[in-house]
């Protein structure tokens, strides 16, 4: 059963994913669930990820940057 942290990351990553929105992790095009799974942030508070725009003004991509594996039950 996943923690209820992990649980709101996935939800919301994947309701961007829905609209279209790419998610990147170091990088790397990755899944929600690799995010929420794998990697949280290094620091000790919120982490706010990198919301990139389009020419449109409409968001084209969430990008997690500088951060590092943490275990979470």
């Amino acid at each position: 059963m996943l923690s209820k942290e992990k649980q709101e990351i996935i939800s919301r990553l994947n309701y961007f994913a829905q609209k279209g929105v790419q998610v990147y992790l170091e990088g790397k095009l990755t899944t929600p669930e690799e995010v929420a799974e794998q990697y949280f942030v290094a620091e000790d508070c919120v982490y706010m990820p990198d919301y990139v725009l389009s020419d449109k003004g409409q968001l084209k991509e969430v990008r997690y940057d500088k951060v590092k594996q943490k275990d979470i039950p």
